[in-house]
């Protein structure tokens, strides 16, 4: 009796610690839907004039602009599943009070690329945002071609002269030409917290199949 006392505390601690994580990961997965619900309840939110001030804690802060585009723009590398590769057009922007923001416009496709978009007046309804998609593998911008990589907020801002604002369009009134707004959504944040809480319950049911397994090998040495 005594051999198997030493696995079997081993396999009931082993198999506590990894329901627990697995539990734990249970309560992540709560925790953040809870946090999309919110985010999307945001997103959704009636617009507001842009704050004075405006920092990224406001990020997905429904907001509407109403002034001119100043014909400066950033092409983004980018692409959608129905119209294939293309780009995010960013533009500058000055609103009817004088302040200097962007605007992701929104997607064009490829030969669209040199479409002419001169300045032109609207009102934009859309979603504060700064975009994490700087990693270390992404080039740096193409300035000649005006062509980027990724939605980099303040290099951009510096680009354009702007304060590091942008705002994603999700409805346009005025001339869009020719760019299709897409609007600031929830469906690409993760939340794999249900799948590891799977992974660890697994872990859990091998480490206790192993130490039964070890048990019983145990326990047949003495026949």
């Amino acid at each position: 009796m005594r051999r198997i006392i030493a696995p079997l505390i081993l396999g009931i601690v082993g198999t506590a610690i990894l329901m627990s994580l697995g539990f734990w990961q249970l309560q992540r997965h709560e925790w953040k839907q809870a946090v999309l619900a919110e985010i999307a309840e945001g997103i959704a939110a009636a617009p507001v004039a842009l704050p004075a001030t405006v920092d990224p804690t406001m990020k997905y802060q429904a907001i509407t602009v109403t002034g001119t585009t100043t014909g400066a723009e950033i092409l983004v590398l980018s692409g959608t599943r129905e119209r294939g590769g293309g780009y995010n057009v960013i533009s500058g922007f000055v609103t009817d009070d004088g302040r200097r923001v962007m605007i992701d416009r929104g997607f064009v496709p490829q030969d669209a690329r040199h479409d002419p978009r001169p300045a032109t007046r609207m009102r934009v309804n859309g979603n504060l945002h700064w975009p994490d998609e700087l990693g270390s593998a992404t080039p740096a911008p193409n300035l000649d071609e005006g062509i980027w990589f990724a939605r980099d907020v303040p290099a951009m801002a510096a680009q354009l002269d702007t304060e590091p604002v942008l705002i994603v369009a999700s409805a346009v009134g005025g001339d869009a030409q020719g760019v299709t707004p897409i609007p600031v959504s929830i469906t690409g944040i993760p939340n794999s917290h249900l799948s590891y809480a799977v992974q660890w319950f697994l872990l859990a049911a091998t480490w206790a199949g192993m130490t039964g397994a070890l048990i019983w090998r145990i326990r047949q040495r003495r026949f």
